[in-house]
C-alpha cells in the first residue's frame, strides 16, 4: 500500500552532495569525513570546532578554486597566516537542496595524500583537514 506524501520517510543518499567555495561549486570531491555541525564541549558552555576532512581527486588546473585555495595556503605558511574561505555543504535531494551547512573562515591545516602504488589503478585523494570559526546550519525545504 502507498504512502501518501504526509506520511513519506524521505533520507539523505551519502552521495548526494556539493561543496562550494565562497559561493562557487567546485568539482572532483570524492568525499568529506569527520563533518561534525553542532557539538558541545563536555563540562564547558562552547561549542566544539572539530575539523573535518575533504578527498578530491588531484587535479591540474592551476585556476580551479581548491587548488587556487592549497596554492594561496602553501605560499602564505611561511608568514603564518591562513586564507580563509567560506564553504557551503549542501545535502542533495532529487536535484533540491534540503540542508545547506555554511563553514565561515574555513582554512586549511594540512594536505596529505593517499597511496602511491604502482600495482593500483586507483585515483590518488589529495586529502585537506579543514578547521573554521563556526557553522551555520540551513533547511532550505519545508514540508
Amino acid at each position: 500500500m502507498p504512502e501518501n506524501s504526509h506520511n513519506m520517510i524521505d533520507s539523505l543518499v551519502a552521495n548526494e552532495f556539493a561543496l562550494e567555495i565562497d559561493g562557487q561549486r567546485v568539482n572532483g570531491i570524492f568525499r568529506i569525513v569527520g563533518f561534525v555541525s553542532f557539538k558541545f564541549v563536555q563540562g564547558e558552555n562552547r561549542l566544539a570546532r572539530e575539523p573535518f576532512k575533504i578527498s578530491k581527486m588531484v587535479q591540474r588546473d592551476g585556476s580551479n578554486l581548491i587548488n587556487r585555495w592549497i596554492h594561496d595556503t602553501r605560499a602564505a605558511a611561511e608568514s603564518g597566516t591562513r586564507p580563509r574561505r567560506t564553504l557551503t555543504l549542501l545535502a542533495i535531494d532529487n536535484g533540491k537542496v534540503t540542508r545547506r551547512w555554511t563553514i565561515q573562515d574555513a582554512w586549511i591545516s594540512e594536505i596529505a595524500y593517499s597511496e602511491f602504488n604502482t600495482a593500483s589503478a586507483e585515483m590518488v585523494e589529495e586529502v585537506l583537514t579543514i578547521h573554521y570559526s563556526h557553522i551555520d546550519e540551513e533547511w532550505p525545504l519545508s514540508h
